[in-house]
């Protein structure tokens, strides 16, 4: 069988933990090479993952003509540099969500892997997880009748100054780490693309990063999306689906266990709601990022399309980009105090 050769730019946690094993457990795949600024921390995670090439540059991974695609875990602020110089290089590219700090940043990107022949995907590892391309085949299929709202959630807590996920010049905050899940599984719910933005956003006054933040995003046919996301909250993760007839819960929506059974559950009919007629459909454990890596090797040795064309990673960086262009305001404590002069 032919396998996809990969290298791994970063000993990023994510890539380590999860993304690397996952890669290595397809049978269409092998990580031959990871490289790291540290050549250390480059041979440690080599030695920890059996991977036989470690680096102490990014560029010595890239010039090795064995790797045929790299995985890019790196900073957010990083991911356009070593895109496009994998591409230069001639390798196809998976790389972490979101793909740049802006849609122009994104679409270089892009730009860049066509010009050098060379496939580019967006690490959105939850949309060919089984339960939701399940949700998917229910809505498009009129299960649930015709889609009127989407609600989700995803929060967690995080208040390192050091962290490079609280570091605004680093394309840090929530929008940006996690709030991109939900833009992404509502434009992937409804097959559009917004035609209205309105949010509310809460900035952290000294990091400068978005540390809570609820949008509300209308598509056209008038349906709707609405999802908060906080890295100052306590953990929690859930996506309601609303059609005119039905509904489906998504019981664990984004980092869905590699080990364990999942469930969504679909409501139509009954007496809801006070006994809505609801069936549970379980799927066997799947490891999201296995698939994940086993499809894009697919595309890239048959060399077929990709599941998700990168056009849709720009275009969720548009909404990204709308979103936290808004200003955050005074909070309500203040309104309040300014309206009853408290405050000069």
């Amino acid at each position: 069988m032919r396998r996809l050769r990969w290298g791994v730019l970063s000993t990023a946690t994510i890539g380590v933990q999860k993304v690397i094993p996952a890669i290595q457990s397809a049978s269409e795949c092998e990580v031959i090479a990871i490289a790291s600024r540290d050549l250390e921390r480059a041979r440690s995670a080599a030695s920890l993952l059996g991977i036989p090439r470690p680096y102490g540059t990014y560029q010595e991974l890239l010039s090795d003509d064995d790797v045929d695609a790299v995985y890019i875990p790196l900073p957010n602020d990083a991911h356009a540099e070593w895109t496009i110089r994998a591409a230069e290089a001639g390798k196809h590219v998976l790389c972490e969500k979101p793909l740049a700090l802006s849609a122009a940043q994104a679409r270089e990107m892009a730009l860049a892997c066509a010009g050098a022949g060379v496939k580019l995907a967006e690490a959105f590892m939850y949309r060919q997880h089984p339960t939701w391309v399940e949700a998917v085949r229910l809505v498009r299929s009129g299960a649930i009748g015709e889609l009127q709202a989407v609600q989700s959630f995803f929060s967690y807590y995080n208040d390192d100054p050091a962290d490079i996920r609280n570091r605004v010049e680093r394309g840090g905050g929530a929008i940006m780490d996690i709030g991109c899940y939900c833009i992404n599984l509502s434009r992937m719910l409804f097959d559009a693309e917004p035609t209205r933005i309105e949010a509310l956003v809460h900035r952290d006054p000294v990091m400068g990063i978005d540390i809570t933040s609820s949008v509300l995003l209308e598509f056209p046919g008038g349906g709707r999306s609405d999802f908060t996301c906080s890295i100052r909250a306590e953990p929690d993760q859930r996506v309601h689906i609303v059609g005119s007839s039905g509904r489906i819960e998504i019981e664990i929506p984004f980092n869905i266990p590699p080990d364990r059974e999942t469930r969504i559950f679909v409501t139509s009919g009954g007496d809801p709601p006070v006994a809505p007629a609801t069936g549970t459909r379980v799927f066997e454990p799947v490891d999201q990022y296995a698939v994940q890596a086993g499809a894009f090797a697919r595309a890239v040795l048959d060399d077929t399309d990709l599941a998700v064309p990168i056009e849709d990673a720009i275009a969720n960086m548009k909404v990204i980009e709308t979103i936290l262009a808004t200003p955050s305001g005074p909070s309500t404590d203040q309104r309040e105090q300014e309206r009853y002069g408290v405050l000069p």
